[in-house]
């Protein structure tokens, strides 16, 4: 073992993704004294954050208020933003890793998983990744496509029984005056308040007890103010697998609680519907040129908690299809990846089926879509201690290496430091502000670098 507390040399990590997975990764580095470190936070967008700023639902506020808490690590002495800045196009994986000691990939997993079936191709059908980068104000949403779809969709199906499908649903749902307190951007909320939804369904392939959403977002749709919430009674039918599951498991338990309570609800004239529909496998998305429809198999959850098909099918109309049935990772040039994953041993990168020295890896890239924001805090806590480990047995020591980001700069690229994220911040908050509201969004990549340039001319001048 070797001491590594009197090293004059920082050791420089850079953490290539600045969502909640590599913030808690830095936090961890620099709140320790052990190893002198300097931590690079790196993020293809101009701003941190991650899932926090464009994955949780804008009308979350308590839980998107968590990037306040966040930003603390960014201000830190030892680590140093460092946005639009994309690995494997700016600058190559090989390229960074020369000029660090080491390197931990947090960049989660932002591609969508496909339901497979005839019709999934059709002018209608979205992903739901898609639409939660739309309403984030992601600088990468298909906006055009995004506001044509919901624009004319009446009757919305929702597929997947998790928190983002429900998160979709109630978006879609909520009232204008609902959706004014939130950050979204100024033409989601207009697009959002000109839409004629009327019914949105969602469907989940097995029974209530199977769904994996929290009671918290179930309960939240309870609260809409233009739309109620229906049941079908039947769905909630006892059986001794479920009766077994709901003894066993709290969560299972309030969850069918709070089913209950819908399932006495009834359609209300003059407002939305959102109806939760389980035993409901989609088959086949109907239409021609556009969806029309989702063709629905009836199910039952045999003893291995699979979803069985009864051969019972009806129609549900459906203007707008999206797909809520999970996350994958993709690769960067050069890092392996498996079924959407890093091979890792306690978080340290596996190729070949050994240990990668200087390469670790936390978050969603690490573990898969699991869990919640907090989640990733123990996550990286294990990288971390991994990483240290690997310092105090000296097969991990700081070199003498050139700064990546001059480099990048000499070749032409903008990197996005900390005092041009707080510009960003300033104008999104000010343009809130002019239209009565705590912060608006800037959705576009250019947008938000013009806020940089305009911050940096008003200090030159």
């Amino acid at each position: 073992m070797r001491d590594v507390a009197d090293t004059a040399r920082p050791l420089r990590v850079a953490i290539v993704g600045a969502g909640p997975a590599g913030i808690y990764a830095a936090d961890a580095l620099a709140g320790q004294d052990v190893v002198p470190v300097a931590v690079d936070l790196i993020d293809r967008l101009p701003t941190p954050f991650g899932l926090v700023r464009h994955g949780i639902a804008p009308d979350h506020l308590k839980m998107r208020a968590l990037r306040e808490t966040l930003h603390h690590t960014l201000d830190h002495e030892r680590v140093r933003f460092v946005g639009n800045v994309e690995i494997g196009i700016d600058l190559d994986l090989a390229e960074l890793r020369r000029h660090v000691d080491a390197v931990v990939y947090t960049y989660g997993a932002a591609g969508d998983r496909r339901l497979g079936i005839p019709g999934e191709e059709l002018p209608g059908s979205l992903p739901a990744t898609d639409v939660v980068a739309w309403y984030c104000g992601h600088p990468d949403a298909d906006r055009a496509r995004v506001e044509e779809l919901v624009a004319r969709a009446h009757d919305v199906v929702v597929v997947g029984v998790g928190n983002v499908a429900l998160d979709v649903a109630r978006v879609l749902a909520r009232s204008p005056a609902e959706l004014h307190p939130t950050d979204m951007p100024q033409h989601v909320l207009d697009t959002l308040a000109a839409a004629p939804v009327d019914r949105v369904t969602v469907l989940g392939r097995r029974g209530p007890a199977q769904a994996s959403f929290t009671t918290q977002e179930l309960r939240e749709l309870g609260h809409l103010a233009e739309a109620v919430v229906l049941v079908d009674p039947a769905d909630l039918a006892p059986d001794p697998a479920t009766d077994a599951l709901a003894a066993e498991d709290r969560h299972v338990a309030r969850n069918l609680a709070a089913l209950a309570d819908y399932a006495g609800h009834v359609a209300e004239p003059g407002k939305a519907s959102v109806r939760l529909r389980f035993h409901a496998r989609p088959v086949r998305l109907l239409g021609t040129d556009r969806v029309t429809g989702v063709e629905v198999e009836r199910t039952t959850v045999d003893a291995d908690g699979r979803a069985v098909g009864t051969g019972e099918t009806d129609v549900v109309p459906a203007d707008l299809v999206v797909r809520s049935v999970g996350y994958r990772g993709h690769a960067l040039p050069g890092l392996p990846l498996v079924e959407g994953t890093v091979p890792h041993e306690a978080g340290r990168v596996l190729r070949d089926g050994a240990p990668s020295l200087g390469e670790y890896v936390a978050g969603w890239i690490k573990r898969g879509p699991t869990g919640v924001v907090g989640t990733n805090k123990h996550d990286a806590r294990e990288t971390v201690a991994s990483l240290l480990a690997d310092v105090a047995a000296g097969v991990l020591q700081p070199r003498g290496v050139e700064d990546w980001v001059d480099t990048l700069r000499a070749r032409g690229g903008h990197p996005v430091l900390l005092a041009d994220w707080r510009a960003i911040d300033a104008a999104e908050i000010a343009l809130g502000a002019s239209r009565g509201r705590s912060r608006t969004t800037l959705h576009e990549r250019d947008s938000l670098l013009a806020a940089v340039r305009a911050a940096a001319e008003t200090v030159e001048g």
